[in-house]
């Protein structure tokens, strides 16, 4: 009788001593190495909400269909990307902390188009600072010089033309066209004064220089007055006003320039958000019933989704057209209402797409360690927009091309020939 208690007893604890181990197995995590490979995290910062929301979140928009697009083929060298995006709302001190929460708390392997001068140049020491990480800023959404030259230069990969080379681009046009007083609209902040000086270096190259220029402060609003500006700028008689502003301020200028009849040709550089500056003067001319868009001219680094005879505007179109794009829930934007194409949103697809062909041929940290002095080949990329992505072998920046487009019923279109633009302008 005790031997049959006792053997009963014993395989009991036996099933439990099992069953205690089968929960124990299970209660350990499995590492996702050992089922799924480690994905690539790419972190951005940007403005969801402020004064240039529609920039940031267009940007990001554009780049989220395109890491989604890659995500549904395998990933990149079957990692799949993981695209982690904060709110700055175009302020540099946020710009900071959020750089320092995706290297430090989320860990990512690069950082991504950051939007905006001021914001991209407080992030660039920190860079430095993580040097031995091998982490470099990819396709930073701003022209400035700061993260083209020593000593950031290395740490940085551009693929946008910079504001130096847009604004010679309108210059020379506006010359060939025979304006030669210019004068510049501009944020006072690193920003503008980048913008100023590159129109200050592209009139020197004609023998010409500044006629008058105007400055407002970061965080312009549309229903705000702009009519000092346009006084001083008004009084000098310019041919052209050369436009370093964020779309609201753009706006602005252009609408009061015009409620006083002044007609004079205005310039903005691609940074302004171009849809959302129409979409300003578009409503203001129902209020009104003024002309608002003539004599209007943007530079742009992306050609204009309205081109087709780009294969890559096609792809652009269909992958913006399948994508849901929709913001982290972290955001929480201020409301907007997405473009289904926008300038911003096609340059963030093409700087998700050179990110994902450099990613594909060379680790990230071998790629941060590139310099003039390096021996590897070249990297050239087709993006289908009719100049080749060059990068590499000290090569930083990948585009230099600069695009032109101008508003026509309702809507920016691309612009290929000035003389016809200067006629109907003048109209």
């Amino acid at each position: 009788m005790q031997t049959s208690l006792l053997l009963k007893w014993t395989q009991k604890a036996g099933r439990l001593f099992v069953f205690s181990l089968l929960i124990l197995f299970l209660a350990i995590p499995v590492s996702a190495s050992d089922n799924e490979p480690e994905p690539i995290r790419v972190g951005m910062s940007g403005a969801f909400s402020g004064p240039i929301k529609a920039l940031g979140i267009e940007v990001y928009r554009g780049a989220m269909a395109y890491f989604e697009h890659v995500n549904r083929q395998g990933g990149i060298n079957g990692r799949p990307v993981t695209f982690l995006a904060y709110d700055d709302a175009y302020d540099p001190v946020l710009a900071l902390e959020n750089a320092v929460r995706l290297l430090e708390q989320d860990r990512v392997d690069a950082l991504f188009s950051f939007v905006g001068t001021p914001t991209v140049t407080r992030v660039l020491p920190l860079l430095k600072v993580y040097e031995d990480r091998g982490v470099s800023l990819f396709f930073p959404v701003t022209g400035a010089e700061p993260q083209r030259q020593p000593p950031y230069g290395g740490y940085v990969f551009n693929l946008r033309a910079s504001y130096a080379q847009e604004v010679d681009a309108l210059v020379r046009e506006f010359i060939r066209l025979g304006k030669k007083r210019f004068a510049i609209l501009y944020q006072a902040d690193s920003y503008g004064r980048s913008g100023w000086e590159g129109l200050r270096n592209a009139l020197h190259r004609h023998d010409l220089s500044i006629v008058e220029e105007a400055t407002y402060a970061r965080g312009f609003q549309f229903q705000r007055d702009m009519g000092k500006q346009v006084d001083i700028l008004r009084e000098a008689a310019p041919d052209v006003v050369i436009s370093i502003a964020s779309y609201a301020a753009a706006a602005a200028f252009i609408r009061d320039a015009r409620d006083q009849g002044w007609d004079v040709p205005i310039a903005n550089v691609s940074f302004v958000a171009s849809e959302s500056m129409l979409e300003l003067l578009l409503e203001q001319e129902r209020l009104t019933g003024r002309s608002y868009t003539r004599n209007l001219v943007n530079s742009q680094v992306v050609p204009s989704y309205q081109d087709y005879s780009h294969w890559g505007v096609m792809e652009y179109r269909w992958l913006m057209d399948q994508c849901s794009c929709e913001l982290p829930p972290q955001l929480t934007p201020q409301p907007y209402d997405p473009l289904p194409y926008s300038f911003a949103s096609f340059e963030g697809m093409l700087n998700a797409k050179v990110f994902t062909e450099l990613a594909r041929r060379i680790p990230l940290d071998e790629l941060a360690e590139e310099t003039e002095d390096s021996e590897s080949v070249p990297l050239l990329i087709n993006l289908g927009i009719g100049e080749p992505v060059f990068l590499g072998a000290g090569r930083r920046q990948g585009m230099d091309v600069v695009y032109f487009s101008t508003v026509r019923d309702g809507r920016f279109v691309p612009l290929h020939c000035w003389d016809d633009w200067s006629k109907e302008g003048q109209q």
